[in-house]
């Protein structure tokens, strides 16, 4: 088994970021005065195209997007991808799905979590798809759209282990009756695989474990009903670890977005994948420290002899997480790891300079990305902070700017 091959991100200063001249752009009032995410479009483009290549007749990419795709900005992503021939998104709620479709994204959007049955009016006219998430959901769904005149577009949703939403494996019974019901159009059938990222060998067992009730299920309304919807179970791990058995659409997040949820990660299928985001900000103020004063929120960092600290104008609120404190996290300066020193504010971190030549305000630090021949990947980031890539990225605070690169923006 070999293991997911990823890519670099663009260099540190990027197009229409200001490079020599970063110093005094507070003063001009760029975006990039505090702190931004640079996205490259391309880098996903590319990992889009290159998925795809896998993918087996008859089979399509799902794109999911929910959570602003994952920090890199829905509507710019679906945008980009939709005039290359993706034509199916995927969110969390109606909200998201909305948003898409008023931003004239027209392809399908699939609702994977709860959408309320009186919604079901809003779901019609924006042409969404809704998950239905067990069976007294799909019974409420079809009451309100049936009182309304109207037919909603439907994904069954099958529990075959995860225990979260879904009917139980076991229920056929039940989807067959939604599959009749009036004022439902089924359009789909699908499950979640809960390890599918772990190749343990208790995991694996498990996860085939769900593949097999899922495969009963199919079978199961293939000899009582006769037809049975299109299909879905893969997510961006299921297919990188367990190609076989395809379904209608396999559905990428991650991946899409060129990152793994933790370092190193071992998948059994390698893709080269490109990392599309950057996070940057710039250095607000650099100072010196007597040895032996206490720094920051509760004393917690006592300086050294010749010890100093830039103040970073990014926080907890931006979505660098506090648990980055006291040393656990660094960022990039010149090339150079600088650790974090002190507790994380909300608005504003400390770093130890004094190992970084020549730091002045304005300078660029990089969160999350290349700065000369360093790499502080979202992968590593992700996991001095004890969490997943998924989550660093989906927290990304909403008053850091995104700049995008690329033709498709």
């Amino acid at each position: 088994m070999s293991g997911l091959v990823v890519g670099r991100a663009v260099g540190a200063s990027g197009a229409g970021i200001a490079g020599a001249g970063a110093r005094g752009a507070a003063a001009r009032g760029r975006p990039t005065d505090r702190a931004w995410v640079e996205i490259d479009l391309d880098n996903i483009r590319h990992n889009a195209a290159v998925l795809s290549r896998l993918l087996p007749a008859g089979t399509r990419l799902m794109a999911v997007v929910k959570a602003d795709a994952y920090g890199h900005g829905a509507v710019p992503v679906a945008r980009c991808l939709e005039p290359m021939g993706v034509r199916d998104f995927a969110v969390a709620t109606v909200d998201e799905g909305i948003q898409l479709r008023r931003a004239g994204i027209q392809g399908d959007i699939l609702v994977l979590g709860y959408g309320a049955p009186e919604r079901v009016r809003e779901m019609v006219h924006h042409r969404l798809i809704q998950t239905i998430i067990d069976w007294g959901h799909g019974r409420r769904l079809a009451a309100a759209a049936g009182a309304a005149g109207l037919r909603v577009r439907v994904h069954i949703k099958v529990d075959t282990g995860m225990h979260r939403l879904g009917l139980d494996w076991r229920q056929q019974n039940e989807m067959i009756r939604l599959m009749s019901t009036a004022g439902l159009q089924v359009e789909g059938l699908f499950t979640h695989l809960a390890a599918a990222d772990s190749l343990a060998p208790q995991d694996v067992s498990f996860t085939e474990g769900q593949i097999h009730r899922f495969r009963q299920v199919v079978a199961g309304l293939q000899a009582r009903h006769g037809t049975v919807p299109p299909i879905h179970w893969q997510s961006t791990y299921g297919w990188l670890n367990y190609p076989q058995w395809p379904g209608r659409w396999v559905r990428v997040g991650l991946a899409l977005y060129g990152v793994l949820s933790r370092p190193r990660e071992r998948t059994r299928r390698s893709v080269s994948l490109r990392p599309a985001l950057q996070w940057k900000a710039r250095v607000a103020l650099v100072r010196p420290v007597a040895a032996g004063e206490r720094v920051g929120y509760g004393g917690g960092f006592v300086a050294g002899e010749g010890t100093r600290l830039a103040v970073i104008p990014v926080g907890y609120a931006d979505g660098f997480a506090r648990n980055l404190s006291a040393g656990r996290g660094h960022v990039l300066i010149h090339g150079c790891r600088a650790p974090v020193m002190g507790s994380v504010c909300m608005d504003q971190l400390l770093v130890d300079v004094g190992g970084v030549p020549q730091v002045e305000p304005g300078d660029i630090v990089t969160l999350i990305g290349q700065d000369g021949g360093e790499v502080m990947g979202a992968e590593e980031v992700a996991a001095q902070a004890g969490t997943i890539t998924n989550e660093l990225l989906s927290r990304l605070g909403g008053r850091v700017a995104k700049i995008y690169h690329g033709g498709c923006s």
